[in-house]
């Protein structure tokens, strides 16, 4: 479907069509109509599809009427879980409505709060956010609701993993009844289904794309790894090949993503690390120097699994396999994107087996294993779960090269979402307690 069939505002339209688009996606060809039409949505659609653009447009479109309501105060509010994330909505809704001459505001952690209490300060359009800042505004009085016109919840289920719930519900609490809401989630059962049962009156159910479906465009690699050395020695040779144009190398914990960046970058990589610890300036820096192509390598946790939007990712590595199965999709969808091709590799350990399981169950697909010659592991068969691939599905070979990372980590791996005080190898409690990136 053309945007043109979609009745949206000529301004809209050409700022659409400077953005070099001239198709709707499915998603976008679904939920802009029901939401101009002002039914509330729960919506589902693989990353990767425009998603985005799939609430952002009819936003635009509702404030190219004027409000009845006098206020400095927002009329969209489109809160996130992380920053990069609120920072892409911020982006679009400034591309998208620029010749609109809306005003965009993004409140989120790592910004000093006298700018963020200067930009509330005045007349506001669209205020993209982050739960756990908006929250300290909201509780200080610098924020103004009254006339709030759509909520969206942009990937809610991962604000819910986050820990977000009270705040979601403490927000919507304060915006006026009356207001349209807009669920955008990879999943729309279970605690997400709950809270839009709460939140959201008779919504149009919209999925596109199961999450599980199979991503057709992009190659998924097995490696079974024996140890630390064994998985540092296959890093090594993946990223050295001329076919990776860029890579994202997603790790388990904080502290390993910045071992590892600073590893790749001493071997000569153009490696960098992204993570929660960061300010927000920080993060912004890599992430453009990223786009720049300055960056060859980005090592991630899972805070940046979602919200990253560089065309031109080409391999996604799971140095570390993802505790939740949902991330896996999320991550490998960094790569493949607007039709593109991509590769997303795996390495898996003797302990891995569950984690494993849980991906191919999920996605619906088993991974085929891949062998380099010369760096061939102890195994070959997974150690649970379902069973391998078709005999003759194994691995493409490859000559194997590249030097180990020196040293062996052996810390326990939090998860960035993970409740501080988990336990290392030793059996000792870490002292390092980390928290959830939580958008302060």
């Amino acid at each position: 479907m053309s945007f043109d069939a979609l009745n949206l505002h000529p301004h809209i339209l050409k700022s659409i069509a400077e953005a070099g688009y001239t198709e709707a996606t499915p998603i976008q060809a679904q939920a802009i109509p029901e939401a101009m039409a002002g039914h509330d949505l729960m919506a589902s659609a693989q990353t990767g599809t425009g998603k985005t653009a799939a609430f952002i447009l009819p936003a635009l479109q509702r404030l190219t009427e004027p409000s009845l309501v006098k206020s400095r105060g927002p009329r969209i509010l489109v809160l996130t879980p992380t920053r990069e994330l609120a920072n892409q909505v911020n982006e679009a809704a400034w591309k998208y409505g620029k010749n609109l001459r809306v005003k965009t505001v993004c409140i989120l952690g790592g910004m000093p709060y006298p700018l963020q209490n200067k930009l509330l300060s005045q007349p506001v359009d669209i205020l993209v956010a982050t739960p756990g800042r908006l929250i300290d505004h909201l509780e200080r009085g610098r924020i103004d609701f009254s006339r709030l016109e759509m909520l969206i919840l942009d990937e809610a289920d991962r604000m819910l993993d986050m820990g977000f719930i009270d705040d979601v519900e403490k927000i919507a609490a304060a915006t006026p009844a009356s207001r349209q809401t807009l669920l955008f989630s990879a999943t729309l059962d279970g605690v997400v289904g709950n809270l839009a049962q709460r939140l959201l009156k008779q919504p149009k159910t919209i999925q596109v794309a199961a999450q599980q479906a199979k991503h057709e465009n992009i190659e998924q690699r097995l490696h079974f790894v024996d140890d630390m050395a064994h998985k540092n020695k296959l890093l090594q040779h993946i990223i050295t090949d001329v076919e990776v144009k860029q890579a994202i190398v997603f790790t388990a914990t904080k502290r390993d993503a910045d071992q590892l960046a600073e590893d790749l970058f001493a071997q000569g990589h153009a490696a960098a690390a992204l993570h929660g610890d960061m300010n927000q300036s920080a993060r912004n820096r890599t992430l453009t120097k990223m786009k720049r192509g300055q960056i060859r390598v980005l090592v991630a946790t899972d805070v940046a699994a979602r919200g990253i939007d560089v065309s031109g990712i080409s391999h996604v590595i799971n140095f570390d396999l993802p505790k939740f199965a949902e991330d896996y999709v999320h991550r490998i969808g960094r790569t493949g994107r607007a039709g593109a091709s991509g590769i997303a590799v795996s390495f898996a350990s003797p302990k891995d087996g569950l984690h494993l399981k849980r991906i191919e169950r999920f996605t619906g697909h088993n991974i085929t294993p891949h062998v380099i010659v010369g760096l061939e592991p102890k195994r070959t068969q997974r150690p649970s779960g379902p069973k391998p691939a078709p005999k003759g599905g194994f691995a493409k070979r490859h000559n194997a090269g590249g030097a180990p990372r020196t040293g062996e980590q052996r810390t326990f791996r939090n998860n960035d979402a993970r409740p501080a005080g988990s336990y290392n190898k030793q059996g000792g409690k870490d002292t390092r307690r980390t928290f959830a990136d939580r958008g302060r």
